[in-house]
């Protein structure tokens, strides 16, 4: 006589989940779609709960933090930014910056990203195999950024290694104690740098918070560098994670690879799609304002709550049975990989610009590239899937 299985249990730091969170994923939304993890936590699974869910802010507000423990923001002292407020803050300080990030902004971006990218994949054809993340899906955001804050040409390369080591123990969930170093130059840097920017004001994202005023009054120094650092630890690893996921995502569906070398015309439709099958960022929490009571649950007020987004994604009632497989051609009329309603991620143009231009560029002179995952690896952490290596040849693998 067959027994019945263990009942479904998420944990996010679980290495098989972190391996392979998909099976856990399906389980969750057919069988406990208002699961309470043994962390203590709640967890939203089906597209539709967490597309409402993140929708409601007055219901479920960020100003907790985002994750399901105590946010960095909070462990660095700093004031909470845009990503921990809740309206009307959060309105008020999200126009502060979302100027720079309209699409004929971000458009503006693309001649430098596709040199870089150029250059970059130059570079892959030359050396025949290469760490990828290491050559182009690494770097490639770390120049956005630095850009849309103003870092100097002259100091790219300090910054780079800054950057590099925050995302790094960001991935491991421990920035104070992993990056206190980079933390510390970095902020020091920053600070010197809004005093430059004082007098010396460019067309760039800390020029603006440094103009700021916010009822009259300028932004305190803590608060400008709150914003810099959401821009580093939030802007670089989940584009790197967006590219590599997609260059994987190549290779397991060549059918669809071979789709998209035929008509290039079909890249935007494409681009969705690898949003919404990647979804670089996996979950962020929200706290509960009041109770709530869905299905067969109900979740007191002041809980955390996990909004699912790499489940979300997948979700058949949402992208029909074959949610688990990619399509290029698929229309994607909306998904969680953003977010969603207020909190809706400012940095989306960016994000999709990179990409485009980095597909373009490697399937127009690398069409027949290979990535190996099985030799790279993920980075830790429960929040941001990406990989940390992923060995790329320039021809397929035989």
């Amino acid at each position: 006589m067959l027994t019945d299985p263990a009942p479904v249990a998420y944990d996010p730091e679980d290495p098989v989940t972190l391996a392979d969170p998909y099976p856990v994923y399906a389980r969750l939304r057919e069988e406990d779609p208002v699961h309470r993890a043994a962390r203590g936590f709640w967890v939203l699974s089906r597209f539709d709960d967490v597309f409402a869910a993140a929708l409601d802010t007055a219901t479920y507000s960020s100003a907790q933090g985002l994750t399901y423990e105590e946010d960095e923001i909070i462990r660095l002292g700093l004031k909470p930014t845009l990503v921990m407020m809740d309206r009307p803050e959060h309105t008020t300080f999200r126009r502060l910056i979302s100027r720079g990030f309209t699409p004929r902004k971000v458009a503006t971006l693309e001649p430098a990203i596709r040199t870089f990218v150029q250059d970059r994949v130059a570079v892959m054809v030359e050396v025949g195999e290469c760490d990828v993340i290491e050559v182009l899906a690494g770097p490639l955001p770390t120049l956005v950024v630095a850009t849309y804050l103003g870092v100097p040409e002259s100091d790219r390369g300090q910054f780079d290694q800054w950057s590099n080591a925050i995302v790094a123990a960001n991935a491991g969930g421990d920035i104070v104690g992993g990056a206190s170093d980079a933390v510390a130059a970095l902020y020091g840097y920053f600070a010197e740098l809004i005093e430059y920017k004082r007098d010396h004001p460019g067309d760039d994202m800390l020029s603006d918070l440094v103009a700021a005023r916010v009822d009259g009054q300028p932004l305190a120094l803590d608060e400008i560098l709150g914003f810099c650092f959401v821009m580093i630890a939030g802007g670089n690893d989940t584009t790197t994670g967006l590219l590599g996921g997609s260059l994987v995502a190549l290779c397991q569906f060549p059918d669809q690879r071979a789709r998209l070398l035929d008509d290039p015309a079909l890249l935007p439709t494409a681009l969705e799609e690898f949003l919404r099958f990647t979804t670089p960022v996996q979950g962020l929490s929200r706290t509960t304002t009041r109770t709530v009571h869905l299905y067969a649950a109900t979740i007191e007020a002041g809980a955390k709550v996990h909004l699912l987004y790499g489940s979300a994604n997948r979700d058949p009632r949402e992208f029909g049975a074959d949610a688990d497989a990619l399509d290029v051609t698929r229309p994607v009329r909306r998904m969680a990989t953003f977010g969603n309603g207020p909190h809706h991620c400012i940095g989306a143009a960016a994000a999709r610009l990179q990409a485009r231009v980095a597909l373009e560029e490697v399937l127009k002179v690398l069409p027949d590239f290979a990535v190996d995952p099985e030799r790279g690896h993920l980075a830790p952490g429960p929040f941001v899937r990406r990989y940390a290596s992923l060995p790329l040849v320039s021809g397929l693998l035989r």
